[in-house]
């Protein structure tokens, strides 16, 4: 019996990106999803240098040493247009920026979040670490702290952008300028220092998790180019076997 026919999601592995420019391509990418102009949905997958990001939930007590304080570390910081509150973005860890058309998937924010959610616990979960999802919050967590923070936007109302961050080598202590995802008391983690097994480095998660997201969202994973989509690279980017 043939399969189900289901839409492409095109993903696309960046390399290095500056957080500006990575925000600035998510924006253009989902109003053109929005309009119709950009027919197919999208997986961007990324590492940033060194940046903060405070979401729409944020507090300025959720910054333990003020915005200066984050600056002084050598790190960026931009106050951004996702939900939640502070999170870092830095070396050894995968960033994901879905571009997705939630109305044409049938799916809302909520059921979106919890897709992506299934998608880094499956892929947790094959590198031998023990991930769930802790209600009431957003993300994914193991029993040491959170090893994914999730945050969204949608653009016009129906397409997705911001993502998902999860951390693979990501030196923890830059952590400790902030209250991770505004929740008090509890602290991030990565896979290093869960145990995972396997190759950690932020190509090799984007090859683990990318299947897992398209899966979730019942698409089709279909590799892309930046250049498909007019995106220029800001330095050498040698691409993964995704």
């Amino acid at each position: 019996m043939a399969g189900v026919w289901r839409p492409p999601l095109k993903v696309v592995w960046c390399g290095t990106v500056p957080y500006q420019l990575a925000w600035n391509w998510q924006r253009q990418l989902a109003a053109a999803r929005a309009q119709g102009e950009l027919e197919e949905d999208v997986l961007l997958l990324l590492e940033h240098p060194p940046v903060y990001t405070m979401g729409r939930g944020g507090k300025p007590e959720h910054l333990l040493q003020g915005e200066s304080g984050l600056r002084a570390s050598g790190a960026e910081y931009f106050e951004v247009d996702r939900g939640g509150s502070v999170t870092y973005h830095g070396w050894g860890q995968l960033v994901g920026y879905p571009i997705i058309n939630l109305d044409q998937l049938g799916i809302d924010s909520i059921a979106y979040l919890r897709a992506l959610e299934d998608a880094l616990i499956d892929a947790c979960q094959m590198r031998g670490v023990e991930a769930f999802r802790e209600p009431p919050y957003t993300g994914v967590w193991h029993r040491e702290g959170k090893l994914a923070a999730l945050g969204v936007k949608l653009s016009g109302r129906q397409v997705t952008y911001h993502g998902f961050a999860l951390n693979g080598t990501t030196d923890l202590s830059a952590f400790d300028l902030i209250v991770p995802c505004g929740i008090e008391g509890r602290h991030a983690t990565s896979l290093k220092a869960a145990g995972a097994t396997g190759d950690l480095r932020p190509g090799a998660l984007a090859e683990l998790v990318s299947p897992f997201v398209a899966h979730a969202l019942g698409l089709r994973w279909e590799r892309g180019e930046p250049s498909e989509l007019g995106l220029e690279l800001p330095v050498s980017a040698p691409l993964p076997t995704l």
